[in-house]
């Protein structure tokens, strides 16, 4: 074991972890023939590398030099804390990387904390040192500022740093030094991270991740902490609440690269996966059959936030869709509860409805999006933020709110995060830009991303981490324009669209299928509209003069789902089917709209 290292590498979004961790797979010589350098190979998923981000933790493994190294890439983003938390478990120490620009970011912050709390040893790689009016040095001053500021210990603030360009693929001690390739940092990783402790005693391995197959079934992912497993031996399996199950390993194997290798034997302090467990929980422990001794359980931060999930019982249900029944439903999100640990769901008021908790509207705008492209169709109510009683008081999740923007803009997200009950803590300037720090209730935060994006001509950039719950801060302004409903089913017409544009911005261009109650359009005024643009044009025999001209229509504004989340108001739906993403009244009948006003 004395030639093994397992570390996770942690940063702040986009700010070139996955990058640097195909870098080091070269270093490795890891590439196989079929694999095209230059494309990223750790954000697998289409959803990651649409957006550029990670989301599930992966491991791999590099031979450098006679020693391996398992290499566990983690997401940086706070709504995906359940990932983070399972799995630093498996590492002896993280490489921290941050941008020479930006410095340490919010994100970077909360997982270093994690880290820093585990005892884990930190490498500190300032990386995009080729960036223009980057400060390399002033961004370590910063990271050991942090690291005092989160109550690392002496050892872990005697942290050594790598400074280089993970695209440009060097690492030096000096950022005025350029290397031939980023074997500086490799060597620090042998030398610096420890070999994994292994201690005497039964079996004890914790099971952090887990994976599934077609063929062979749930795979169980973890670190062996002691003992020896092998192929074959009956062990036992101590779940999170106490009990104990009699199991027998069928398969073991070990990371090689980007996939897996069959082992008969796994020592203490490897990363491996088991194959054979019945009925295993991430959090459980794999323990000696006769004597079995239960590793501390993972503890997950609880979320703070809630959406509605429901079937699509909208007029074009089940026209794009495989799974459309609550039961698909239930099941999805089930499976999905097995491996996302920050999750929650609980029965909603119907029968074919459920209310999920999460970390935030990304974490389960993730969910929904896969869901969608996996072929379900469902509907999303407004997302909710969770409010506690604490001592008879209400209280309120409130989140640290970094916003990077020109300053000429500045003034405008100050007053919009003032008006949502935001706090403003510190402004710093950076060059033609300025940082903006604010304490923020979650409630706050939900829709103002949009507004930012469009005050700003889409130069804003936002990010936040959950930092505490707080006394209830009071009402937070909603959406003030109301929406443009639709008053028929039918296709959406160029001439209707022109001859009421003045009333406020659309949502679907001309000859798009739409339904009566869907949300079309935002009205220019506070108050919601029905408008019917499925009618055509009145053909008579008589010619009016300029009658006829060119028709000049404004683009149609298309959200993102994430964005659709953050726009709907508590009356309204985001349906979402495999292909479409659409607004719509929960009353679809102008009728009924009315009568529930009345009666509320």
């Amino acid at each position: 074991m004395k030639n093994l290292r397992n570390i996770a590498i942690i940063a702040h979004v986009d700010h070139g972890k996955t990058t640097l961790v195909d870098k080091m797979l070269h270093a490795g010589k890891l590439f196989g023939q079929h694999e095209t350098p230059g494309e990223l190979i750790m954000d697998s998923n289409d959803l990651e590398r649409e957006r550029g981000i990670t989301i599930l933790s992966k491991n791999v493994s590099v031979r450098y030099k006679d020693h391996k190294i398992n290499i566990i890439d983690t997401p940086g983003h706070a709504d995906f804390g359940g990932e983070v938390e399972r799995v630093l478990n498996m590492a002896d120490g993280v490489l921290l990387l941050v941008d020479a620009f930006e410095g340490p970011m919010p994100q970077t912050r909360f997982v270093l904390q994690k880290a820093l709390e585990l005892g884990l040893k930190p490498i500190v790689v300032i990386n995009k040192v080729d960036k223009e009016n980057c400060t390399p040095e002033e961004v370590m001053e910063e990271v050991f500022d942090l690291m005092f500021e989160l109550d690392a210990s002496e050892e872990q603030l005697d942290f050594p740093v790598a400074y280089g360009s993970a695209k440009q693929g060097w690492m030096s001690s000096d950022p005025k030094n350029p290397t031939e390739d980023i074997s500086y940092l490799m060597d620090l990783i042998v030398e610096k991270i420890p070999a994994p402790k292994t201690e005497e005693g039964s079996l004890q391995m914790l099971i952090t991740s887990l994976d599934f197959s077609s063929f062979i079934g749930r795979i169980a992912i973890g670190r062996l902490y002691r003992g020896v497993l092998k192929t074959g031996m009956p062990v036992s399996l101590v779940k999170r609440n106490g009990d104990i199950k009699k199991s027998r390993i069928k398969e073991l194997y070990v990371f090689e690269g980007f996939g897996r290798q069959k082992s008969d034997e796994v020592q203490p302090g490897d990363i491996c996966a088991v194959v054979g467990l019945e009925g295993f929980e991430i959090g459980d422990t794999i323990a000696d059959i006769d004597n079995p001794v239960a590793l501390k359980s993972i503890k997950i931060d609880e979320p703070t936030m809630s959406m509605t999930f429901t079937i699509n019982d909208s007029p074009f249900f089940g026209r794009e869709g495989k799974f459309v029944t609550s039961r698909h439903i239930r099941e999805r999100l089930e499976r999905e509860l097995e491996k996302n640990l920050a999750m929650r769901v609980k029965p909603g008021k119907t029968a074919d409805s459920f209310i999920v908790f999460g970390r935030g509207v990304m974490h389960l705008s993730v969910l929904i999006e896969t869901m969608r492209r996996e072929g379900y169709e469902l509907q999303i109510g407004q997302p909710q933020v969770i409010i506690r009683e604490i001592d008879g008081v209400k209280h309120e999740p409130v989140e640290l709110l970094i916003i990077d923007l020109p300053e000429a803009h500045s003034g405008k997200a100050i007053e919009a995060v003032n008006q949502r009950k935001g706090e403003m803590m510190s402004m710093e300037k950076k060059g033609e830009r300025v940082i903006l720090r604010f304490h923020i209730p979650s409630r706050g935060i939900i829709g103002l991303r949009n507004y930012l994006l469009t005050a700003t001509q889409g130069e804003a950039i936002m990010s936040h981490r959950f930092v505490a719950y707080e006394p209830f801060k009071g009402e937070v302004p909603g959406r003030i324009n109301g929406s443009l409903i639709s008053l028929e089913t039918g296709k959406s017409i160029p001439y209707s669209l022109n001859n009421l544009q003045d009333r406020g911005i659309f949502f679907v261009g001309p000859n798009e299928e739409i339904y009566e109650g869907q949300v079309i359009g935002q009205n220019n005024r506070p108050d919601d509209i029905t408008v019917n643009i499925t009618k055509t044009k009145k053909l008579s025999n008589m010619r009016a003069s300029g009658s006829d001209e060119k028709m000049n229509l404004a683009p149609p504004v298309k959200f993102s789902l994430e964005e659709a989340l953050e726009y709907i108001q508590s009356d309204e739906y985001v349906e979402v089917t495999p292909k479409s993403v659409r607004i719509r009244k929960i009353l679809l009948k102008e009728a009924e709209r009315k009568r529930g006003r009345k009666l509320s």
